[in-house]
């Protein structure tokens, strides 16, 4: 394997009131010559899997402006600044689905698209659920959806079901529950 290329340069290319975009001109070992771009956010989120048993999934249908539509996915958010991802997965849980947890784990990271987007999703595991709502900054109340994990394949037929971390998160939480030792 090749050395890590060399950072020449970088720039601010684009900034929004949520996106960062940095051009890296970058030499590699070989010579070549490139430049880069990315998205900067070195801030990680979280997806949550919240079960209320060992059988079922909470899903959420919110609206995604990406898409233009409603979708179906998991409680998700921004760690903020100087808050642990266990404590920001309670928030999440709390303001999205208006449960709290006793028992939280992180049991995978996930990177969206590493050549572009600088951050990483935690994917949280919570489990032994309980009454705890807290308001959120959704701009309307989110629906609620109680779904069989052994249901996945019906839910991956869904048009409405398509976020890549959503679909992930529920295939590594079922390997991590198959596992004997856990």
């Amino acid at each position: 394997m090749s050395a890590k290329p060399k950072i020449l340069d970088r720039r601010l290319a684009a900034q929004t009131r949520i996106f960062r975009i940095e051009e890296l001109d970058l030499e590699f070992a070989n010579g070549n010559l490139r430049t880069f771009e990315r998205i900067l956010g070195g801030i990680d989120s979280v997806v949550v899997v919240a079960m209320p048993d060992p059988y079922t999934v909470l899903l959420v249908r919110e609206y995604a402006a990406g898409s233009d539509r409603y979708e179906l996915g998991l409680p998700k958010g921004v760690v903020d600044p100087g808050e642990a991802v266990l404590a920001a997965a309670l928030r999440e849980l709390r303001e999205e689905v208006g449960m709290g947890a006793r028992d939280l784990r992180e049991i995978h990271a996930l990177s969206l698209a590493p050549g572009y987007i600088q951050h990483m999703s935690r994917l949280v595991l919570a489990r032994d659920l309980y009454p705890d709502p807290a308001e959120g900054d959704e701009p309307e109340p989110l629906e609620l959806v109680p779904w069989p994990l052994a249901g996945l394949d019906d839910l991956l037929a869904r048009d409405d079901f398509t976020e890549a971390r959503a679909i992930a998160a529920l295939f590594l939480t079922r390997r991590w529950l198959a596992d004997p030792g856990r």
